[in-house]
């Protein structure tokens, strides 16, 4: 028996080790490093036109009579502000909520779309198919379960509001300018490919001048999830890495707040 849960207790302890992608694979976790594309939540963060913005304050912050230290504190903000995840009810009807999201579609290869180069002479640029079969030209073909993610190096201009959101009333939504996906390279992915979320370095998955915000309603009828506000795609390979978008569990939720870290192998250790 003791030999038992003594082989119980080694593989219990190498499985932090690794990783199981999805379709089956492993991700390597040793010898990885771990680059945070979560923006620290703060009086600086970015919130969609007319949303609340994120507020914190301390409640307790200090050392009670007898010398012990306590802190604490309130926040409040709203589901689509910072780095965020759209669960997919929030543009489609009866489809999955934040709370549940399979937690194997929170993890899987990190697709890394280059279009920094195209948004340079079209702020607008939306990711075109032709984008996506480029990349499978260099990688081969987008794998099951993979997290696609536009790098428009938009995340330049955070926490800028004007820049950011290209306007200079950026609390208009109706004069955004800002880069996107379009309706056919959310078709092609959900239709001609598996995959278990898209990702942009923008405040939307939608570009700026979106009115029927078609990619949203595309990929989220089909439980697709995204993730906006991404920040430090730039280091990030365009294959290789694995994605692991973890958001806070809230019961019914349209969206809310999420700590995305890609694993990037045989880069050594953690990036501060």
């Amino acid at each position: 028996m003791r030999h038992v849960l003594r082989g119980v207790m080694v593989r219990w302890l190498l499985l932090p080790a690794m990783i199981l992608l999805p379709g089956g694979g492993l991700a390597q976790f040793e010898g990885s490093r771990l680059v945070d594309l979560t923006y620290s939540f703060d009086d600086a963060t970015l919130a969609w036109p007319g949303n609340e913005p994120f507020r914190w304050e301390q409640t307790v912050w200090g050392r009670s009579a007898a010398g012990a230290w306590y802190a604490a504190g309130h926040f409040s903000m709203a589901e689509h502000s910072g780095t965020h995840i759209d669960a997919p009810i929030h543009f489609a009807e009866n489809r999955h909520t934040l709370d549940a999201i399979p937690l194997r579609q929170l993890i899987g290869p990190a697709v890394v779309i280059p279009v920094n180069g195209s948004v340079n002479e079209n702020p607008d640029y939306r990711v075109s198919v032709r984008d996506l079969q480029q990349w499978e030209t260099r990688h081969g073909r987008i794998p099951a379960g993979a997290v696609v993610l536009a790098h428009t190096g938009w995340g330049s201009r955070w926490p800028n509001r004007n820049r950011y959101f290209g306007s200079a009333t950026p609390d208009d939504a109706g004069t955004l300018h800002f880069p996107g996906f379009s309706r056919e390279a959310a078709e092609f992915l959900v239709r001609e490919r598996t995959i278990s979320g898209v990702g942009i370095d923008t405040p939307s998955i939608d570009y700026g001048p979106s009115r029927d915000f078609v990619v949203h309603r595309v990929l989220n009828e089909a439980d697709v999830y995204g993730l906006e506000n991404i920040a430090n795609l730039d280091q990030v390979p365009e294959s290789g890495a694995t994605l692991i978008a973890l958001p806070m569990k809230i019961a019914g939720g349209t969206g809310g707040p999420v700590r995305i870290i890609a694993l990037v192998p045989g880069s050594g250790g953690e990036r501060p």
